[in-house]
């Protein structure tokens, strides 16, 4: 009987063991996500420069059509309804519209905010800074500095 009572089946993991491999599994997601994010990011900036590209697209087509380019406060509306584009994009994460200004009849700007500072397309962009529209700032607004500048802006 005494035999019996020593004797152990020892059988599972224990506290330590399940603690550990719950850290591993914990680090490994954070790892993964964090590149997940990482691209999630550029994703969206590289779909705000292909929707600026659309816009300007249409906005030349409208131009060819009506010797100037659309008014600042309708140049959606005025796109869409004019047959140039059957819907204006909006920005992928905030579904807000993008900057646009009406210069003059033959000039214009237009800017995305992206979220990638580093993103290559911040090099070769217009970065035409006009009343209400710094295609050098941070928010396509207000003026920034060259290692904060977020504003992706075209013009014709």
């Amino acid at each position: 009987m005494m035999k019996f009572l020593n004797r152990s089946n020892k059988k599972g993991f224990t506290l330590i063991e399940l603690l550990v491999v719950i850290a591993i599994i914990g680090i490994l997601a954070s790892v993964v996500l964090a590149s997940l994010n990482s691209a999630r990011k550029k994703g969206r900036d590289a779909r705000r420069i292909a929707d600026i590209k659309q816009i300007q697209l249409a906005s030349e087509l409208y131009f060819d059509a009506n010797n100037s380019y659309p008014p600042t406060a309708t140049w959606e509306t005025a796109i869409s309804d004019g047959g140039f584009m059957t819907s204006v994009p909006k920005d992928p994460l905030t579904a807000v519209s993008y900057k646009y200004i009406l210069v003059s009849a033959t000039d214009y700007r237009l800017g995305a905010i992206l979220e990638d500072n580093a993103n290559p397309a911040l090099d070769s962009d217009a970065d035409g800074t006009t009343t209400g529209f710094d295609g050098s700032g941070v928010d396509c607004v207000a003026a920034g500095t060259p290692a904060t500048e977020l504003c992706y802006d075209v013009r014709p």
